[in-house]
């Protein structure tokens, strides 16, 4: 649970362009301290919860949304909350975002042909 919780602090402040020191300033603790929180490394105490909520203008449920769904729904949330903690994830989709529907659509059915290239098995021959 704390790694979902703080994976929903990383998107809420990523998506709001705060940086990791901004939001540190404005809680009173380091940035490090945020990254810890960030990766579930350290609980987030309710208190702070509150002041992370504040700054990254929202409210404290809808960071623990992902906590509060059923199980399935609750295995969904944690998977993608995992993926998008994948280096360059939120930076792909920011860009992808910006792109028209039309180029979106194209750009999703050339990774998915890219991916399904990937994961067939290459014929060899063996000498």
């Amino acid at each position: 649970m704390d790694i979902a919780l703080g994976a929903a602090v990383r998107i809420r402040r990523r998506t709001i362009g705060m940086s990791q020191e901004a939001l540190a300033e404005q809680c009173g603790v380091s940035f490090q301290q945020v990254q810890k929180y960030e990766n579930g490394a350290n609980r987030i105490s309710f208190s702070r919860l509150v002041q992370i909520a504040r700054a990254l203008r929202c409210r404290v449920v809808d960071l623990m949304d992902v906590l509060d769904t059923p199980d399935a729904e609750a295995v969904n949330d944690l998977d993608l909350l995992t993926r998008i903690r994948t280096p360059g994830a939120t930076d792909l989709l920011a860009a992808y975002e910006r792109l028209p529907s039309e180029a979106r659509h194209a750009l999703v059915q050339f990774l998915q042909s890219l991916a399904a290239r990937s994961e067939t098995p290459r014929n060899r021959a063996v000498a």
